[in-house]
């Protein structure tokens, strides 16, 4: 009968065991700080919320640039507030400190 050392029968028995802890180990440790893990979920949400701040100015602003140029509309008359201030700036006559006042017709 050959007799097998203390160790190959060690390895044989822990073999398995230690298989599986380095498996859920690696996916535990992936689950909180992996690419996609807990950590980086955070950091996405903050992102998330940073980015849903600034799609909400870019709105606005776009917002503002839609009703400058549906009031330049030719189809529906442009606005003559509208047109006198861009021919103003276009002509450089226009100053800072100007403010217009709107007759009541």
């Amino acid at each position: 009968m050959a007799r097998t050392s203390p160790i190959r029968t060690l390895l044989r028995r822990a073999g398995l065991p230690a298989a599986v802890l380095i498996a859920v180990g690696f996916f535990g440790y992936n689950a909180v700080f992996g690419p996609t893990g807990i950590v980086a979920a955070r950091e996405i949400k903050a992102e998330l919320a940073q980015k849903d701040v600034e799609y909400a100015a870019l709105a606005k602003k776009r917002a503002e640039l839609k009703n400058r140029v549906d009031l330049l509309d030719p189809k529906r008359g442009a606005d003559p507030d509208m047109v006198d201030e861009l021919v103003r700036k276009q002509l450089n006559v226009a100053r800072p400190d100007e403010v217009i006042v709107p007759l009541d017709k």
